[in-house]
């Protein structure tokens, strides 16, 4: 395959000498004479490790030049691979004038090519940059229809500064954003010698998961900083307790939890983190991400009880008010708190969930019920099918296997508002289903 690397800095030119070194015809492409003079010189642009040696070995191999004339490239080259820097603008904002000039430039070179091209990119832009810059660019710079002459994908690359190398080889998974299933294939062809799994998306999904692995990986370092603030107040080894967290590959390291969905709840969660929030104030140690959480938690219940008057003052029917199916602990369950407001509001409230028997409640989960929602059992039905019968609105709180089978008995004038992601639920369609974060 002959391939054109666009931007040589740190992901150009690993990835022109990682394609190189597996036997690709390469030809970097940059606006600075001096990265391209120390390509053809056989030398390395950046400093990290193995990328010298190879960058050597291929122009020595003439697998690799480099040139700064974007026409000379997209004719002898099968694939562009756009690799550009996106600063922030003053104001916080991408800067895409780069991705924009180099799709110009690839654009206008196709309009004198005959053969398909196809264009990955790879630097790191906002959902929809890709469907709404580059390919409306390309088409009109090429004269030609996306699709027929010239096919685009987007390809986020997961490489750290110090391991970018190794990080080519030995990825996570590789991710191909497309639109067209042989485009996709083409671009997943480029990492022939790449361990791991090629997974495919569309191209907006794909430009996401690139910011929400950043913004992880930011809040992570955060989250043990603030925690090892904690625990150095409290005379804690901090490294020790996080090597210890990280043990925990069944839920710290894991799937779990990480689904958007309704707010959390239940005995431990919330009176823990006001537990640890209090003991900060006490010791004068600020911890703004780990005190926003509860914020950020009650504003979840705010956004559904905002999504639910939309409609006027509708009659609800909660179904499931425990915090999570397959309990009866409804002691800070988020629901309950929904509940509550709705009630607040005005709105005439039923619940229905099977695994809540007030006769059976006692202990703590009992006297919570006593002091929150005295009144829980004038609002509660015993039958899926009441709940439905009363509802404008009903508001799907947990995935019990019985709410699988509504969208067969839910009527053409109710709305849904799923709080879980049940699936099914979302194909009674658009004007009647909201999902609280998808």
């Amino acid at each position: 395959m002959k391939v054109s690397v666009f931007g040589l800095g740190y992901v150009g030119a690993v990835s022109s000498g990682c394609f190189a070194h597996d036997g690709m015809q390469v030809i970097g492409v940059d606006t600075n004479p001096d990265k391209v003079a120390l390509i053809n010189a056989g030398r390395s642009p950046i400093v990290e490790e193995r990328i010298g040696d190879m960058i050597a070995d291929a122009v020595a191999s003439r697998q690799l030049r480099a040139t700064c004339d974007p026409t000379e490239a997209v004719l002898n080259t099968d694939v562009s691979v756009v690799s550009v820097g996106t600063p922030t603008n003053a104001n916080g904002s991408l800067n895409l004038s780069a991705v924009q000039r180099v799709s110009e430039q690839i654009g206008q070179v196709l309009r004198k090519k005959a053969a398909r091209h196809l264009v990955v990119v790879r630097s790191t832009v906002i959902p929809g940059t890709v469907r709404n810059l580059v390919i409306p660019t390309l088409a009109r710079e090429s004269g030609k229809a996306f699709g027929e002459g010239f096919g685009v994908c987007f390809n986020p690359e997961f490489l750290r500064e110090g391991s970018s190398v190794r990080d080519h080889y030995q990825p996570p998974y590789t991710l191909i954003g497309c639109c067209d299933e042989h485009d996709g294939r083409t671009a997943a062809s480029l990492y022939k010698t790449v361990s791991g799994d090629v997974l495919y998306s569309a191209i907006e999904t794909s430009e996401m998961v690139k910011y929400v692995c950043n913004a992880f990986h930011a809040l992570k370092i955060t989250f043990a900083n603030e925690m090892g603030l904690i625990a150095r107040g409290l005379g804690v080894d901090g490294h020790e307790v996080m090597d210890l967290v990280c043990r925990d590959t069944k839920l710290n390291i894991s799937a779990k939890y990480l689904r958007p969905g309704f707010a959390f709840g239940g005995s431990c969660l919330p009176k823990d983190l006001r537990a640890l929030l209090h003991r900060a104030r006490e010791m004068d140690v600020d911890v703004p991400m780990t005190r926003a959480i509860l914020e950020s938690n009650r504003s979840q219940i705010d956004r559904v009880i905002r999504m639910i008057l939309q409609w006027g003052r509708p009659r609800v029917s909660m179904l499931g008010i425990s915090f999570k199916a397959g309990t009866d602990d409804l002691r800070e369950s988020p629901l309950v708190a929904l509940t509550e407001a709705l009630l607040g509001k005005g709105l005439p409230v039923r619940i229905y969930d099977r695994n809540v028997s007030l006769a059976r409640l006692t202990g703590a989960n009992k006297e919570y019920i006593e002091r929150e929602i005295p009144h829980l059992a004038s609002l509660m039905v015993e039958d899926l099918g009441d709940a439905v019968a009363h509802a404008d609105v009903l508001v799907v709180g947990n995935n019990a296997p019985e709410f699988a089978g509504l969208p067969a008995v839910i009527g053409p004038g109710q709305r849904v508002v799923d709080l879980f992601g049940v699936p099914g639920l979302a194909g009674i369609g658009v004007e009647r289903y909201a999902g609280v974060a998808w």
